[in-house]
């Protein structure tokens, strides 16, 4: 209020609609800027002005786009568009599209190939990332190493060494491939792949390669062997095919395993009617009958005489 009793207020350019204080919002630099932006629009007409206008309104458009596509979750569509636009204009400016040859083809094909390196029937080979397209084949669990070399003007060559499947492992139910390294190739629905080794539980898959390098060195247990179960992500039982368990150590299985090959050639104790040969402790060998066989022998075991009794 002024001295004459009268409210002040800031003089502004023009009059808001009533309730707007969108103006007031504006920041000083901001509205200043602004107020002389318009008037050298107003003073300048030349062709140098309005070109610059029409970057200023793209930049705003191409600003706006980006964050648009940012904010929406858009950029990979918003990529690959540039990217196509791209080979498009390599296509009109003479650049031909890319012929792939492969090599090491052996579980993937062609056709697998092309989708995981990311390349589509229009790439040029002017836009294509060899060392991008490297890391997209590596990312597939088949393919352990990859070498790409762009040859103008028009061809790509891409050599590829693919993991092979070394053992089949079980977890939860389902059983999928594995690579020696313990990588995952996908589920086991080949039924020439049966005849892998069959390793079970959690952790196996990294520690199959060890576990079936120790079998090899005992050629008459390995015969005899189902599959290998981790328990705990510890220590090795080994289950045969006639359903025997064999539990090992977690130290020494290899010492427990030879034992376990005196004590079959002397005693045959793989084929006896036994269900768990525990090898764990250094200095003896326990054994668990089956319940049938353990019911069968106390009905076979004569019964006490009682006290009294003649003899």
């Amino acid at each position: 209020m002024d001295r004459g009793g009268r409210f002040t207020r800031p003089i502004t350019p023009r009059e808001l609609p009533q309730g707007s204080n969108e103006y007031a919002r504006t920041p000083v630099v901001l509205r200043r800027f602004s107020l002389y932006f318009r008037r050298a629009m107003a003073r300048h007409s030349d062709e140098k002005i309005r070109t610059l206008q029409f970057a200023l309104a793209a930049l705003v458009i191409l600003g706006a786009g980006a964050y648009g596509a940012i904010h929406g979750g858009h950029v990979p569509q918003l990529s690959a568009s540039i990217h196509e636009a791209g080979n498009a204009l390599a296509r009109t400016a003479g650049f031909n599209v890319v012929r792939v040859e492969a090599r090491g083809l052996k579980n993937l094909s062609y056709d697998d190939l092309l989708f995981q390196s990311g390349l589509t029937p229009g790439s040029t080979l002017l836009l294509v990332d060899a060392e991008y397209t490297r890391a997209q084949l590596k990312r597939h669990p088949r393919i352990a190493e990859a070498m790409v070399r762009k040859l103008y003007p028009d061809r790509l060559e891409i050599e590829v060494e693919e993991r092979d499947a070394f053992a089949r492992w079980q977890r939860d139910g389902q059983i999928q491939l594995i690579a020696k390294d313990g990588t995952v190739l996908g589920p086991s629905i080949d039924p020439a792949m049966m005849n892998l080794p069959l390793v079970v539980g959690k952790g196996a898959s990294s520690r199959a390669a060890a576990f079936l390098a120790l079998i090899e060195h005992f050629p008459s247990i390995k015969a005899e062997v189902r599959a290998g179960v981790l328990i705990a992500e510890r220590r090795w039982n080994i289950r045969l095919k006639n359903g025997i368990d064999v539990r090992l150590p977690e130290e020494d299985a290899a010492q427990a395993l030879a034992r376990l090959v005196v004590l079959d050639r002397e005693k045959k104790i793989l084929t006896r009617d036994v269900s768990v040969i525990d090898l764990r402790a250094p200095d003896r060998v326990s054994v668990s009958l089956p319940d049938e066989a353990a019911e069968a022998r106390a009905r076979a075991r004569p019964a006490p005489k009682k006290k009294g009794a003649d003899t």
